[in-house]
């Protein structure tokens, strides 16, 4: 599996488009001014749903991203190969959630009439975004919202937000689509 990172396009089993014709490799071209859809597995299909949704509105192709946290890039050719090795020596865990991002994407982008394609990058989810999103020249980036719980609040804590990373480091408009029920306005969303 190859992994595009900063530059550059995967050309191997993590770039699979799918529009009413079926799965085939874009080429640079066709994917100008796409709307990004950066997605984890396991997450609610709305963050896919409402990127197609924008997606078909503005014309422009979906990419969706999975950005593989447990590899890093060591360097990147000319041509723009990206070169990445793992933190973990669990191999399989990148590949096993590319293929639950593609499985979930299949399905609730099924009908919706828009040209997609699924990417696997790897490093900061916020970096890798926005590097894409100046490779493809985005008009949109559509990301969700943080699960609500102690850990994603402890992770937030020290690595930050994505969607406040991408709004303080490229010009590119930002969708963030809440995930579950909204926090009551009488309750604290960081509880002591």
């Amino acid at each position: 599996m190859s992994d595009a990172a900063s530059e550059g396009f995967d050309q191997g089993s993590a770039d699979e488009t799918s529009s009413e014709s079926g799965p085939r490799t874009p080429s640079p071209e066709e994917l100008r001014g796409a709307v990004i859809a950066g997605v984890v597995p396991g997450q609610p299909p709305r963050v896919l749903k409402e990127a197609a949704r924008y997606a078909k509105l503005l014309g422009s192709p979906l990419i969706v991203v999975h950005v593989d946290v447990t590899r890093f890039v060591t360097y990147e050719d000319p041509d723009g190969y990206v070169h990445s090795a793992p933190i973990d020596v669990d191999l399989m865990t990148g590949e096993d959630a590319l293929a639950q991002v593609m499985a979930e994407a299949s399905e609730a982008l099924a009908g919706r009439g828009v040209e997609w394609t699924v990417k696997q990058l790897v490093g900061d989810p916020a970096l890798a975004m926005k590097h894409l999103g100046e490779q493809v020249e985005a008009k949109l980036l559509v990301i969700g919202t943080r699960r609500r719980g102690i850990g994603e609040s402890i992770r937030e804590f020290f690595t930050g937000s994505v969607a406040a990373r991408l709004a303080h480091r490229q010009h590119r408009p930002i969708l963030v689509v809440p995930l579950g029920e909204p926090v009551p306005d009488d309750e604290e969303i960081w509880p002591e």
